[in-house]
Parts: structure tokens; sequence; C-alpha cells
């Protein structure tokens, strides 16, 4: 009987191990990631969604998402997002503020996920801002099944077809909205 529940044993302690070995979210990194254009160097209007690998084990099969845009002669982004922690200081979890836009998700490096740039990019970012103030859970996070991040980003595509997202299988909670 001990041998067949070795394998389990051996697995449950290297959970554990990658889990928290050298990794402490307080340290962990959330700088740019040099992705997005320098927006005081680029004038046109830009939207990108972004995607990391989620903090901890939960990035072994599940993303954040959030939405970075900047109206033409802006020269700061505006970042979409939400946040599961930011409840617990009893903030609202959705959050739209000049911000990074690439930043790295407490060390994982953001990849894009859809990006539209130039001609008719404003009228998106005004569909996408009407979209984020009306998000009816606002305050309400739970990660799965959600709401949550991808909930968010899922909902603002769903509200904006024009933004053309399609969020990946790993992108848990974006199913929520349908």
């Amino acid at each position: 009987m001990a041998l067949k529940s070795l394998p389990a044993i051996i697995l449950a302690g290297l959970l554990v191990t990658a889990c928290t070995l050298n990794k402490d979210w307080r340290t962990a990194r959330r700088d740019s990631a040099g992705i997005a254009p320098d927006p005081s160097n680029t004038k046109e209007a830009i939207v990108q969604v972004y995607g990391a690998d989620a903090w901890g084990w939960r990035g072994w099969f599940a993303i954040h998402t959030w939405i970075a845009a900047k109206r033409t002669g802006e020269d700061f982004y505006t970042v979409y997002d939400v946040v599961g922690w930011r409840s617990h200081r009893n903030n609202p979890v959705m959050r739209v503020a000049r911000d990074v836009p690439d930043r790295y998700w407490y060390g994982e490096k953001p990849k894009i996920l859809k990006d539209h740039r130039g001609a008719g990019t404003d009228q998106l970012i005004d569909a996408i801002d009407q979209a984020a103030r009306e998000y009816p859970w606002k305050t309400t996070y739970k990660a799965f099944p959600g709401p949550n991040s991808n909930t968010f980003v899922a909902w603002i595509a769903k509200q904006v077809p024009e933004l053309d997202l399609h969020l990946p299988f790993s992108a848990i909670g974006s199913g929520y909205v349908n």
C-alpha cells in the first residue's frame, strides 16, 4: 500500500517545492517588459490586450489578462484590469488607471493577445471604456469559475465585437460571461 502512495507523495513534494522555491510576489518583477510602444514617441492610438501566466502554481494552466489603451496624441496608457486581492482592502477589484501597459505580471512576461492601432482605434477605446464602466462585477472576484480578470476582458470583448478578441482556453473565467 505504501508503494502505491509514493508517486502521490513525490508529486505533492514537487508541487510544493515548485510553488515556493525563490518566488515571492512582493519581490517579483513588475516593470515594463518593453513591448508597448513608447507613448511619448508614438502619436497614433493603440489598444493592446495582454496575457501573462498567472501567479504561482495557477500559471501552469491559467493566464491573467488586461487591456492597455492610448488615444491619439496621448503620452500615457490607460490600463483596464481586475485584480482579486484589491478586495482584501475593501477596494473595487476593477481598476481603470494610468499605468505601465506591458508590466510583468509578478515575474511573468506578458504576451500581446490583440493589437489595434491607427484609424478607428480612438472609437474602439471609447467603446472599451464604456464597457468597462458598465462591467457588472466591479467589486466581486472569484478565481473559479469567475468573475475574475479574464471575465472582465471577456465582458469587454463581448460588448465591443470590433475588438475582435478571442481569449485562449487558458483564460480561465472567460466563459463566465456567456
